[in-house]
């Protein structure tokens, strides 16, 4: 068969299967990883091109067996605390992004929510002394360029960009039970911050096959001007006259960052109208262990750490590195047309403080071409978050974190849906 008829079988259509088997099974990936950092758009041929999506994904863990390991609280349990929850809500991942092209430079302009959180047991649940409510959002924008040259059958490109991220969320727990004429016991974080990040990668191209590879480094964001709020007016300061933080509002600060990653993604023509496609991505959630939040009005007296004196509170998350690995095949079943699956494995980043085991997703999707201009992808996914135990961990720094509760879990479901637009002039 001449290459024409192959590229023909393989063109564009197949070309962006790998876009249809990737766009769910990353939406709960481990860490605080939402839609993270997706540049494909940038290697369409097309001269120009624009792009939305939306994800909604709905995890269903749920956490049972839970004791309150905290003496101070009652304990909760013998206070009539539930002991068992649902750890977690749905929630929608928007995306959206136009490329455009001249000559061999192209050029990408995007929006996303790289990370984010949504955990919600409420408030009368035995591990309310550590979790009542927790969200985190992002909202990303990015721009991405390439330069591409002849290289031997095919097209290498050098890959490089910025991108601003701003970072903002809240965390409700309960601090101590009371009677109801006392207040909800309740305290409230809230924080927000942004950052700038780079991204530069490299990539090789033979459109004849369909082949391409690619290698991405994304920067860490640096969240270093983190502000909030702890609200505690619900919290009386006549239980510890020697804490000046209850009864009242303070502001605090802290420092962070969104991790670093790198990612390959491969895909190849494998047979007349057949596509192969897989990926390796490394995040470096393990930078995020605790992170302690302290008093504006302390802030270049005394450092802020976890074990710092003046330390009003943390988010504590211990992570250890996240990998996700995912392979995919895809088929153009004519013009109008192509479909494919694909299969992603998720290790969890939890050392023991929370639910985030391991994930295996299997996804499908279709894509509909009714002219040349237009694209519409459809995609579902369903998987299996593993089981596991929360329990307290001793970080490396001889500090023990997760006495609040312990709780157990089993093989949960996580589904998601997905669809999107591409025009293209």
């Amino acid at each position: 068969m001449n290459n024409l008829r192959l590229k023909a079988l393989l063109g564009a259509g197949c070309f962006s299967l790998a876009m249809i088997g990737s766009v769910v099974t990353p939406a709960n990936a481990g860490g605080l990883e939402r839609g993270w950092y997706d540049i494909d758009l940038l290697f369409d041929p097309a001269q120009i091109t624009g792009e939305v999506t939306g994800t909604y994904v709905m995890p269903q863990r749920d956490l049972k067996n839970v004791k309150d390991s905290n003496p101070a609280d009652g304990p909760l349990n013998a206070l009539g605390f539930s002991n068992s929850a649902r750890d977690t809500e749905s929630y929608w991942v928007p995306s959206a992004g136009i490329k455009a092209g001249v000559g061999p430079i192209d050029c990408l302009f995007d929006y996303g929510q790289p990370i984010g959180a949504y955990s919600n047991p409420g408030a009368n649940w035995a591990g309310a002394n550590g979790n009542i409510v927790t969200k985190v959002k992002s909202e990303a924008l990015g721009g991405t360029c390439s330069y591409k040259m002849d290289l031997g059958k095919g097209q290498f490109r050098f890959i490089g960009g910025v991108f601003h991220e701003d970072v903002s969320g809240f965390k409700e727990q309960l601090v101590a039970p009371l009677p109801a004429f006392l207040g909800t016991g309740i305290g409230r974080l809230d924080l927000e911050g942004d950052g700038w990040g780079w991204r530069a990668g490299v990539a090789y191209e033979i459109p004849d096959i369909a082949l391409r590879a690619s290698l991405v480094y994304n920067s860490a964001v640096k969240l270093d001007n983190l502000s909030g709020t702890l609200d505690l007016t619900q919290v009386p300061a006549f239980i510890d006259p020697t804490n000046p933080i209850l009864g009242r509002v303070t502001d605090v600060y802290g420092f962070s960052e969104v991790p670093q990653s790198v990612e390959l993604k491969l895909q190849s023509g494998i047979a007349p109208g057949w596509l192969a496609f897989g990926s390796i991505k490394w995040v470096d959630w393990s930078v995020l262990q605790s992170i302690p939040f302290c008093p504006t009005s302390t802030k270049g007296l005394l450092a802020c750490t976890t074990t710092s004196p003046v330390r009003a509170t943390s988010l504590d998350l211990l992570y250890r590195d996240g990998w996700t690995v995912s392979a995919g095949i895809g088929h153009k079943f004519n013009d109008q047309w192509s479909g494919a699956a694909g299969i992603s494995w998720d290790r969890g980043t939890t050392t023991g403080l929370s639910a985030q085991t391991d994930t295996w997703t299997v996804s499908a999707g279709v894509a509909y071409t009714p002219t040349k201009n237009v694209e519409l992808r459809f995609g579902g996914a369903l998987g299996v978050l593993t089981s596991g135990h929360i329990h307290s961990v001793v970080g490396s720094d001889g500090v023990t974190y997760g006495t609040d509760y312990t709780a157990d879990f089993g093989n949960d479901l996580v589904s998601a849906i997905s669809g999107s637009v591409k025009v293209k002039w």
